[in-house]
């Protein structure tokens, strides 16, 4: 001993040692224990099968062949995370030892699986977007960056078909004879899905995508990120609303069909005419006539103009005639600024006015508010609000003409 040096080993390095921290961490079900070994390893099936389908992409035979694979391999994938949040993020939050994360984590996974017997499609689609994203935050934050881009190839398609399949599903129960409150909370939901997938999925589609429909939505996504920090009204979340749309009908053209997109801007019309009759600060008001006149605006050329089916023919003919009056406007908007936003303002407010008019008991006070701004443009005229009858009586009765 004397003629050989002593090598001294660190406990913790040894081979048995090595075994027996393993041993410890499989058998204890956190973050490192087994339910993370079992989504690694699931995790690592369905990514080289997703890869695979899309390397054999113009073998249709070995492609539906991945393709298969993927699914089953992603539904065990699936169960696997789920596995984890029940042996591992519930024991510690029983216990008093879960982070805020993992608290929040699990009550919003009770939030979405009491959907499970009143709406078990909606339940369906979020359950798996919700697992998805969890997965994602812990692949993002494992310290592996070539594997992180793999998998985000991965989430983004997969998360974008989830998305596109809840925005139908809504689309779908909006076609039901549903009662006003009903059709309210489908309204919101949808709103909620397209702000989800816009502050989500969308700034990961902008790094990683090429693809023009992307770039083309830039300018409106850079409005949206202005309502997303402080304190919004009810005048910005109407406008955050509008803008959503906007971006919708350039990314979920089939999920989010034309007949539906036009249902939720005549919610948007509906509630910026009540805002306006609704407040009594002057600048509040202006504000959100301001805002109706973008709206009408945004309803009538970013959606009418790409309407091909029309129910009532005379609609249509109304709309051409909109459409003839709003590009006559157009011409002059380069040489006489005042005038064309002058002109423009009369031409919305009076087709707006034409709809209202349908029911004039709902919208007495929005009417009101229409005629006695055509009047301080100087296109429509009020009378003297005394009329003499035939037996000489006054009556107090105002005329707009």
């Amino acid at each position: 001993m004397e003629e050989r040096s002593v090598r001294v080993y660190r406990a913790d390095k040894t081979f048995f040692a090595k075994i027996s921290s393993t041993i410890t961490k499989l058998l204890i079900p956190t973050k490192v224990g087994i339910n993370s070994v079992l989504i690694a390893m699931k995790r690592n099936n369905v990514i080289k099968a997703f890869e695979l389908q899309k390397q054999y992409a113009k073998d249709e035979i070995k492609q539906e062949e991945y393709r298969k694979k993927q699914e089953d391999m992603y539904a065990l994938y699936l169960e696997a995370i789920d596995k984890h949040i029940m042996d591992s993020i519930y024991n510690k939050v029983r216990n008093e030892t879960a982070s805020i994360f993992e608290k929040e984590a699990l009550a919003n996974y009770y939030n979405i699986i009491h959907l499970k017997d009143s709406e078990y499609i909606e339940y369906k689609y979020k359950k798996q977007r919700y697992l998805l994203r969890l997965d994602y935050e812990a692949v993002k934050e494992s310290g592996k960056p070539r594997f992180f881009e793999r998998y985000k190839r991965f989430y983004l398609e997969k998360v974008e078909a989830l998305y596109k399949g809840l925005l139908k599903h809504y689309s779908v129960k909006l076609s039901d004879n549903l009662s006003y409150a009903n059709k309210e909370e489908v309204y919101g939901k949808i709103f909620v899905a397209l702000e989800e997938y816009i502050t989500q999925v969308l700034p990961l589609k902008l790094e990683v995508s090429a693809d023009e429909t992307y770039a083309s939505i830039l300018e409106e996504y850079e409005k949206f990120e202005n309502f997303t920090v402080g304190k919004l009204d009810q005048n910005d979340s109407i406008e955050k609303s509008m803008i959503l749309l906007g971006i919708s009908r350039k990314l979920f053209t089939h999920s989010l069909p034309l007949i539906v997109a036009e249902q939720c801007y005549i919610k948007l019309l509906k509630d910026i005419r009540a805002l306006i009759v609704d407040t009594r600060v002057e600048k509040k008001q202006e504000k959100a006539y301001a805002l109706l006149i973008k709206l009408i605006e945004e309803y009538n050329i970013r959606l009418l103009s790409t309407k091909i089916y029309w129910e009532k023919p005379a609609d249509r003919d109304s709309y051409k005639k909109f459409w003839d009056s709003y590009q006559a406007i157009n011409q002059i908007k380069d040489t006489d600024r005042v005038e064309y936003k002058k002109q423009k303002e009369i031409l919305f407010i009076r087709g707006d006015l034409e709809k209202v008019l349908c029911n004039p008991e709902r919208y007495a006070k929005i009417i009101a508010f229409y005629r006695n701004r055509l009047v301080e443009l100087g296109v429509m005229r009020q009378m003297p609000n005394q009329v003499r009858t035939i037996q000489g009586r006054f009556v107090k009765q105002k005329q707009y003409v």
